[in-house]
């Protein structure tokens, strides 16, 4: 595993600075919890199995690529940086959780007594949101200034099986570029085009997971900025059960072809 040195100079995320034209975002792999917020979480909450877990590991490979990556550190629990600041829905009509959840993704409570709002969803928002989003635009910035074009993967994880919010099982795979409108539709070929060429894993485009606020806000293909969301079934690098251990031999599987993905996204945005 290639060892990143971390800017770990504000408490909200850690970066990781790159030259290439290509930002990893992992916005919910964070499991940080302020002592006041831990002690309203209830028993179920306390677990934070709605954690991307693992995937700085998973992804071990983006320094090599020249990447820059930031890296939440605060867990979901305490406020959720791909959901829009306003907490709109972003699947309107469907079952999601907000901008500060109330229920986990098995429909269990968060929190003890009464779920934040008001005042304290604002202070959390100004405290742990806005500096994540921040840095991605200033890192975009930074990046555009001498690339013509980048892209920025969005990289979540989610359980296998939860019927709260699809029916069966996810597939392996769920990429979300929402509907197209976040990058030219030439890039989402290039990504996939070692997808299509295998078989081991399962995919879709624009699914059940299109793409949340950090696709949808910050993926601006005629600004020169082309995001796209990965969400992927847990099942196929860890264990989905407590206490969330990874899986060695599946996330070594899993790697090449995932590398293989960002470096088509890369030799894109380099080459077109």
């Amino acid at each position: 595993m290639i060892a990143f040195e971390r800017d770990t100079s504000d408490p909200a995320f850690e970066r990781i600075r790159g030259d290439a034209p290509l930002l990893v975002s992992m916005p919910h792999v964070g499991t940080g919890l302020p002592a006041d917020i831990a002690a309203r979480l209830t028993p179920q909450a306390a677990t934070l199995a709605d954690t991307d877990w693992h995937l700085p590991l998973v992804y071990d490979f983006v320094a090599a690529l020249g990447a820059t990556v930031v890296i939440a550190t605060q867990s979901r629990y305490v406020i959720d940086l791909n959901r829009p600041p306003d907490g709109s829905s972003l699947y309107p009509g469907m079952a999601t959780t907000g901008l500060v959840p109330a229920e986990t993704f098995r429909g269990e409570p968060v929190w003890r007594d009464a779920p934040p709002a008001g005042e304290e969803i604002t202070a959390r928002r100004e405290r742990w949101w806005r500096p994540y989003h921040e840095a991605l635009s200033g890192e975009l910035a930074r990046l555009r200034a001498v690339h013509p074009r980048v892209v920025l993967w969005d990289a979540h994880s989610i359980a296998s099986v939860l019927p709260r919010f699809f029916e069966g099982r996810l597939p392996d795979l769920n990429f979300g570029t929402a509907d197209g409108a976040a990058c030219e539709a030439s890039m989402i070929e290039a990504v996939l085009s070692p997808v299509r060429a295998q078989s081991d894993y399962s995919w879709v485009l624009n699914g059940r997971y299109k793409g949340g606020h950090i696709t949808r806000h910050h993926g601006r293909p005629r600004d020169g900025v082309h995001a796209i969301q990965l969400e992927m079934a847990q099942a196929i690098y860890m264990d989905e059960s407590s206490p969330f251990a990874l899986d060695e031999a599946r996330s070594a599987r899993l790697r090449p072809l995932l590398r293989a993905c960002l470096g088509r996204a890369l030799d894109w945005a380099v080459t077109g």
